[in-house]
């Protein structure tokens, strides 16, 4: 069941769902703190009991952690509240990743799935060696 507007994590008072998937939920949300505007991905709640679920979030967080470019946002926090499980990250506005990609793959279908392909690869790789490093 998703977050209600206005529910705190720590610091951050939740504002609306931006997007759900099997292994999250994103909303944007207020830092009080700071008096910014993030996005918190938190682990559902029938997912939390599952290790390897926990294990797979916090890798993404460590993956994102030791990553700095400027087409991937930032990890500001992590935290547990109430058996929630949440990443604040940078809040960044625009099109999503899917919808890009498939705006540019019906002008460039060959050159996207090769630049996709490596992409992929190349997060696998960071992904793993971050675990590596843990």
């Amino acid at each position: 069941m998703p977050l209600v507007t206005g529910t705190r994590l720590g610091p951050y008072e939740i504002a609306v769902l931006l997007g759900a998937g099997g292994m999250g939920e994103v909303y944007s949300a207020r830092d009080t703190r700071l008096d910014r505007i993030v996005a918190i991905k938190i682990l559902p709640p029938h997912r939390s009991d599952q290790a390897d679920a926990r294990e797979r979030f916090e890798r993404e967080a460590r993956a994102i952690a030791s990553l700095n470019h400027p087409h991937i946002c930032q990890l500001y926090d992590v935290g547990i509240q109430d058996t929630i499980d949440y990443l604040v990250l940078e809040y960044l506005e625009g099109e999503t990743l899917a919808d890009r990609l498939s705006r540019a793959r019906s002008r460039y279908p060959s050159c996207c799935d090769a630049r996709l392909k490596s992409a992929t690869r190349w997060m696998r790789r960071t992904v793993a060696e971050s675990s590596i490093a843990t």
